[in-house]
């Protein structure tokens, strides 16, 4: 069966949500005190310009790094990955996450 065609503001918003993942995750670093280049070595990465995309919003992580990039930003495992899951997967965030978010609402 043929793939649908992208919808453009389903596009649109993905682009925005990976730049303001972007924009978290260099946030994060610089208040580590690394650069792009000290990130990408902490991470085994071979090239620092992976470490520029994702900032920029031109790349994601790859969930199996996400431990290994939470660590070396001095960040919990777990919090890292729930914060890349509400860019990256807004709606599987959503699903998981919504009840546990309204019932803190309500005891607020």
């Amino acid at each position: 069966m043929p793939r649908p065609a992208t919808d453009p503001i389903k596009a649109a918003q993905i682009k925005v949500l990976r730049q303001q993942a972007g924009r978290w995750l260099k946030a994060a670093r610089e208040a580590a005190g690394l650069t792009q280049a000290e990130l990408a070595e902490k991470v085994g990465l071979r090239y620092y310009t992976f470490v520029s995309q994702v900032e920029s919003g031109l790349g994601r992580l790859p969930i199996e790094t996400q431990a290994a990039w939470a660590q070396a930003l001095g960040l919990d495992p777990s919090e890292f990955a729930k914060t890349l899951l509400r860019y990256y997967e807004p709606e599987l965030f959503r699903l998981l996450f919504e009840a546990e978010a309204a019932q803190g609402r309500a005891t607020a």
